[in-house]
């Protein structure tokens, strides 16, 4: 994954150079296709991969606690082997590059996927459960880096906020599978909301099926525009930052509906993770436009500072406003965080920067869940607070990233650049 990625960061870099090419470029990126085609087949496949396949148990958790028995623990346990199996996937798909390009694994990946989906009801055996997770985690991220490299290559010379739209498709898949989910709580079961949510991955599956990615050769070095700073001074407080980050955000994107019910029974918990993903939908185009206006530093720590107070805000104050507020302002930041931070890094243009946070952002979300662990068996707030506390670590990292960061005018970098993102 992070070959082809990197070798579209490159491009970014050199932008300004190119856009005298820019017309002959839109004419062939896509290969006489419709850019709104690819969009929409590259969300289509997000949305099934990430929003359902990955962050569907979310708001299916709650229903598994009242119906099936699951234990807080193995709840949490159930996470993790989510969250290993996708490192797996994106470390196969960095070391394989041939995975990236194929339409046989991209397509295999979404049968693989709603399969696994569809047996999670099969059986309640929690070693089963586990299994399940973790190969949906696999699926999932070679959906994701297929996906993405589809999307990078050809949409390549579009105006950027096509592919923003592209990667909105997370959003929308958690949203979608979030109201399916709030409208079968009542009348139905946690076996029927997984069958159910398989079969929303089975039609993304099939509107994404026409996707295809093409072969794109790895630019070299030179390509690298010469007046970027060359210095690694900021990147370590960058690199703490974005693995606090990892930590904190996925407590939340974990347990936030759970901890929500526990405060307020009912429906307000799905229908936060529905706002979640509401948000998070336009959030990739958003941040990329504000990138045109302030920095990039700066508006890392905003996002950041704003997150803290979305994970931390149901677990201090119960009630529904403060539960949707919650859910708007973390479905909004935790793409735009990951944007950021992934660009910051490339324009600083250490050794292997974005394989080294994608390597620190994907600890950190195995990571998360196990220290929250220890916690549930009071509830899910005081994990949510943990949450709170580590995003407000990677908050204090991001002023040392900030401190006198060389600024250089240059092209925002298309968001999900590596498989560490949700």
């Amino acid at each position: 994954m992070i070959r082809p990625v990197r070798g579209w960061l490159a491009w970014a870099a050199a932008g300004d150079r190119r856009r005298t090419l820019s017309t002959t470029t839109r004419s062939t990126s896509v290969h006489g296709r419709s850019p709104w085609l690819i969009v929409g087949q590259s969300a289509a496949a997000l949305a099934a991969g990430i929003g359902v396949g990955r962050f569907v148990y979310t708001p299916i958790l709650p229903l598994m606690h009242a119906q099936a028995g699951l234990s807080a623990e193995l709840g949490a346990s159930l996470a993790t082997a989510n969250y290993i199996g996708y490192l797996t996937g994106a470390l196969a798909g960095t070391f394989v590059p041939a995975l990236v390009r194929s339409v046989v694994v991209l397509r295999g990946s979404l049968v693989i996927l709603i399969a696994t989906l569809a047996m999670m009801p099969v059986s309640h055996d929690g070693a089963v459960w586990f299994g399940l997770r973790l190969i949906a985690g696999v699926a999932s991220a070679l959906i994701f880096v297929i996906a993405v490299s589809s999307a990078l290559t050809r949409l390549r010379g579009q105006v950027q906020h096509l592919t923003g739209w592209a990667f909105g498709g997370v959003g929308a898949g958690i949203a979608l599978s979030g109201l399916l989910v709030l409208l079968l709580r009542t009348a139905t079961t946690w076996q029927a909301a997984w069958w159910s949510c398989a079969a929303l991955a089975t039609v993304l599956a099939a509107a994404a099926w026409g996707l295809a990615p093409v072969p794109q050769p790895a630019p070299t070095d030179q390509a690298v525009s010469a007046d970027r700073p060359r210095t690694r001074r900021w990147f370590w407080p960058l690199f703490g930052s974005y693995t606090f980050e990892g930590i904190g955000y996925i407590i939340a994107g974990t347990f936030l509906v759970a901890a929500i019910e526990q405060g307020v029974p009912g429906p307000v918990g799905s229908g936060a993770w529905i706002l979640v993903g509401l948000a998070a939908l336009p959030s990739s185009a958003l941040w990329a436009w504000l990138a045109h206006r302030w920095s990039r530093p700066s508006l890392l720590f905003a996002a950041l500072a704003i997150q803290v107070v979305g994970v931390a805000l149901p677990a201090l104050l119960g009630g529904v406003a403060p539960a949707l507020i919650s859910a708007v302002l973390f479905g909004g930041t935790f793409m735009g965080v990951s944007t950021l931070a992934l660009a910051i890094g490339t324009h600083l243009q250490g050794p292997r920067s974005v394989s080294l946070l994608t390597a620190g952002y994907s600890a950190g979300q195995i990571l998360g869940p196990m220290l929250a662990a220890p916690l549930l068996q009071h509830g899910y707030r005081q994990a949510l607070l943990l949450g709170g506390v580590v995003v407000l670590a990677a908050v204090l990292a991001a002023i040392g990233v900030w401190i006198r960061y060389p600024q250089v005018r240059a092209p925002f970098p298309t968001p999900l650049d590596t498989p560490s993102r949700p």
